[in-house]
């Protein structure tokens, strides 16, 4: 699944217009973003309070095997990376 700090209408749009099958979910109001440390609150950085790009791999218990934040929020992850991880999980 996926996370995100958009409105739930943007990912609804964004799941229609790229016929997305996995579920999206919206943190618009930023409540789970600081749990997980991908939001940037840094009050002098120009994107304050803006979700950074970040992967997490949760095992069946909940238990958080892979974190990866990147600093730049325009760096993509390595797809391979990933999927190790979800490998090495067991997910």
């Amino acid at each position: 699944m996926g996370i995100s700090a958009d409105h739930p209408a943007t990912l609804a749009a964004f799941a229609k217009e790229n016929q997305t099958k996995h579920l999206l979910l919206g943190d618009f109001r930023r409540a789970v973003l600081p749990q997980y440390k991908a939001m940037e609150t840094n009050e002098a950085s120009p994107i304050y309070r803006y979700a950074r790009r970040a992967y997490f791999v949760i095992d069946r218990q909940g238990v958080v095997k892979y974190v990866k934040v990147m600093d730049n929020p325009l760096d993509l992850l390595n797809p391979s990376e990933v999927l190790a991880a979800v490998k090495a999980a067991g997910v």
